[in-house]
């Protein structure tokens, strides 16, 4: 059965091409969930005019869906909470060679989750 942790490490091979940052480590996944054959995932893009706003659910879509075991994959693009920099995940602030951010509005540092990486 596939689960989550498989659904994340498939994503990880999606990439913005404008962006040399996997979608997980970048911060566009808010949530994957597997019900039976079916995989939901809440996603963002990193502004509402992204060029690649159509390409980027596709290709996860087609990647997801030709997982062992899901024969459909549903994705929500929303967009709160809105993404910022700081979502980016340590690994993907490391390739971008992003060492500091100033402090989140609001004060909290929206956390990419934290899944099985193999």
């Amino acid at each position: 059965m596939t689960t989550p942790e498989t659904v994340y490490s498939e994503l990880r091979q999606v990439f913005d091409p404008e962006i040399p940052v996997n979608i997980v480590d970048l911060g566009l996944i808010y949530d994957v969930q597997v019900e039976d054959t079916v995989c939901k995932i809440q996603m963002t893009l990193t502004s509402q005019a992204c060029p690649e706003a159509r390409t980027i659910p596709e290709v996860m879509q087609r990647r997801v869906e030709a997982l062992d075991g899901i024969d459909v994959c549903q994705i929500e693009l929303v967009w709160e909470p809105m993404w910022t920099p700081h979502r980016i995940s340590p690994e993907g602030r490391k390739i971008l060679g992003i060492e500091e951010l100033p402090p989140p509005p609001g004060g909290d540092d929206p956390v990419t989750p934290q899944v099985d990486k193999s």
